[in-house]
Order: C-alpha cells, then sequence, then structure tokens
C-alpha cells in the first residue's frame, strides 16, 4: 500500500528526492474528505475570504513570543536564510514580515542572459504539461478547468491558449513569496477573477475536481513578441488566492524593488524583475503558453515522470506526476524555433 500521508518531489539542484513538509496537513486533508453536502454553507464559509483573512491575521501578523515562539526558532523551523534577505533580521518580528521578506535576488537568484529563456516566476514546485490530449505531457482533471481559469467571458484569451502548454508553480509557506516576471513583454490584458479561498496543499487538488479555478485570481496576459520581448507568443500568468492569502499585491519594479508599480495594460515588464506578492501563506501561480511557442527543460519533463516518488499527485491521477523544486528566474523552458530556422540550422550543421 503506497504511504498516502507522504508527498515527495525532487530537488533541482541535487535531483534527489525529498519528502515535504505539509503544512496543516491533518486538518486540510479533514477539510477536503468529508463528505459536505450536507453542510455546504460551514464548507463555504471555511473557504471563504472573511474567513482567509482571520486565519491569515492570527497566524501572521501576531509578534514573535520572547520563549516558544521566538523569531530564531521559527526562521530555523522554515529553514529560511537569512543571508539572502534585504532586510536585517531585526526587522523581521511577525511571520507575515518573514513570509513577505524581500531578496537580493540579483546575487542569489542569478538568470542567464539567453533572451530567447523562459524563467520561473517564483521560488516553488513545479508540474509541466500540456493541453493537447495527444501529447505525451497531457495534464489531464484535477488542477484546472481551463475556460474557466482565464474566465469564462475571455473567449478570445481562451481561443489564444487552447491546446496549448502549462506550468503550475506551487508555493509553499516556507518559500519566498514575490513572483517574478517569467518573460520579457507588453501587458495585453490584466483582470481579475472572483473565487473561493481554497488550500493549496496538494489534498484539495487530487479531492475537489479543479480547485485552482475555483479561487480568486487575478490574470495577466503578456505579449512576447514585441521589440524587447522573449519571442514565446503570448503568455497568461494567472496568480492564485488560497487559504490565508487574501491579497496579491502587483508591485511591479524595473530595478530592485523600487518604485513599484501595479500592473496596467501597455506597460513592458523586464524578465526577471518582481511583478507581485502573495500575502502570503502558500499559493500557485500557472503559466499558459500558446501552442508550439516553448519547449520545456528536459529536467522538469524527466523529473514529472520519475518512479518510485510518493506524490499524491500521482495517486490522484493514476500515472506517475511529480513536481521539482525550482529557483525563482532560473531556466524553466525555451522559444521553440521556426520550422525554417530548425531547417537553416540543420543545414549549417550539415556543412561542417
Amino acid at each position: 500500500m503506497p504511504n498516502t500521508t507522504e508527498h515527495q518531489y525532487v530537488d533541482r539542484a541535487t535531483a534527489q528526492v525529498r519528502t515535504e513538509r505539509l503544512y496543516a496537513d491533518r486538518l486540510v486533508r479533514w477539510l477536503y474528505a468529508q463528505p459536505w453536502e450536507d453542510a455546504a454553507w460551514l464548507f463555504r464559509a471555511l473557504t471563504s475570504a472573511r474567513t482567509s483573512r482571520a486565519l491569515g491575521f492570527f497566524n501572521y501578523d501576531l509578534p514573535f513570543g520572547s520563549a516558544r515562539w521566538g523569531v530564531e526558532r521559527f526562521i530555523r523551523s522554515l529553514g529560511v536564510d537569512l543571508a539572502e534577505c534585504v532586510d536585517p533580521p531585526g526587522r523581521l518580528d511577525t511571520p507575515r514580515k518573514v513570509f513577505q521578506r524581500k531578496v537580493r535576488y540579483w546575487d542569489v537568484r542569478p538568470m542567464e542572459d539567453d533572451p530567447s529563456a523562459v524563467v520561473s516566476p517564483a521560488d516553488a514546485r513545479v508540474l509541466v504539461g500540456s493541453m493537447e490530449e495527444r501529447s505525451a505531457l497531457f495534464l489531464k482533471g484535477k488542477f484546472f478547468e481551463f475556460e474557466e481559469l482565464l474566465g469564462s467571458d475571455r473567449a478570445r484569451w481562451i481561443q489564444a491558449f487552447r491546446k496549448g502548454d502549462v506550468a503550475v508553480f506551487r508555493l509553499t509557506p516556507d518559500k519566498y513569496h514575490y513572483n517574478h516576471a517569467p518573460v520579457a513583454g507588453t501587458v495585453a490584458d490584466f483582470y481579475a477573477v472572483a473565487g473561493r479561498y481554497h488550500s493549496c496543499n496538494p489534498s484539495p487538488v487530487v479531492a475537489l475536481a479543479t480547485p485552482y479555478s475555483k479561487n480568486a485570481r487575478v490574470v495577466t496576459i503578456v505579449d512576447s513578441d514585441v521589440p524587447g520581448g522573449t519571442g514565446v507568443g503570448l503568455v497568461a500568468m494567472i496568480e492564485i488566492a488560497a487559504l490565508m492569502v487574501g491579497v496579491i499585491d502587483q508591485c511591479y519594479s524595473d530595478t530592485g524593488y523600487d518604485h513599484p508599480r501595479p500592473m496596467a495594460t501597455g506597460l513592458f515588464l523586464r524578465k526577471g524583475q518582481p511583478k507581485s506578492l502573495y500575502r502570503p501563506g502558500s499559493s500557485t501561480t500557472v503559466l499558459l503558453f500558446q501552442p508550439g511557442r516553448v519547449r520545456f527543460c528536459d529536467d522538469l519533463i524527466r523529473n514529472r515522470f520519475r518512479p518510485g516518488v510518493r506524490s499524491r499527485y500521482s495517486q490522484g491521477f493514476g500515472r506517475p506526476l511529480v513536481e521539482t523544486d525550482v529557483k525563482v528566474r532560473s531556466t524553466i523552458a525555451r522559444a521553440r524555433r521556426s520550422a525554417s530556422a530548425d531547417i537553416r540550422a540543420e543545414a549549417s550543421r550539415d556543412g561542417e
């Protein structure tokens, strides 16, 4: 019998399998395992914005105590590297400030120079896939309903991304909670979609159909086929609220964290720069790509099907489905060359 209480992933840096510490896991599994049909009002209350804000306050805004819940013990329990942080440790005096910390990403989260590279928007655990049923990477089922995720009234974007590729980034509570721009390009659209505040623990994904398209979220459509852009077509970046994440601050900065600006149509995003902040807890960012425009990195594809890893997603989907732990601004995909470019490259190799 598989151990259904464990959830494992692959550490990209070492290629080793790690077991995740799932925060409040017993409570979350209880919540999503109950037959709530007879108490739907209670389930709605537990996943409401008001409950999310209240839980966020009690978990994140009360100051650290001097004994049991001192700052050093809390930070050590999360495994936060204080040497990465912009602010000195003395300023991180509540859990919220720890979760919303800024890091010297320009030093500790390097980004390669390849202009065709697509980078991770977050420190997160990622699954890559396709919405094309004939693809070996077809990601069937429970993460989201594609049309609903983008907003059922957004026919233009639904058509643009149909049968495209997808990457799902799950941020755990210990992670750095800024999202960064995964590509360079111009904001073509930005809008919010109302919804609930389901947990982003793996259990709800398995137990509750399409939770990510049921949660409150904001959608940013980036056109990367512009001068200075990454050249991978349209990219949809969906930032999804969750239990204890009541606010997603849009705070794009061209340099460091300086002079943050809200999202607006026409704004040019530089790849790898801070775009938004989850306040706080765990949450999920989804990237959608147009068909045939990107090629995911080989290690992310291999890891997804890695045998011998106890993943709750594998148990729920009936096939290997394993996440890889990635760093923000690390390369996750590259632009696919056009057929003519592939022919020219092949001819060049033949002539050598």
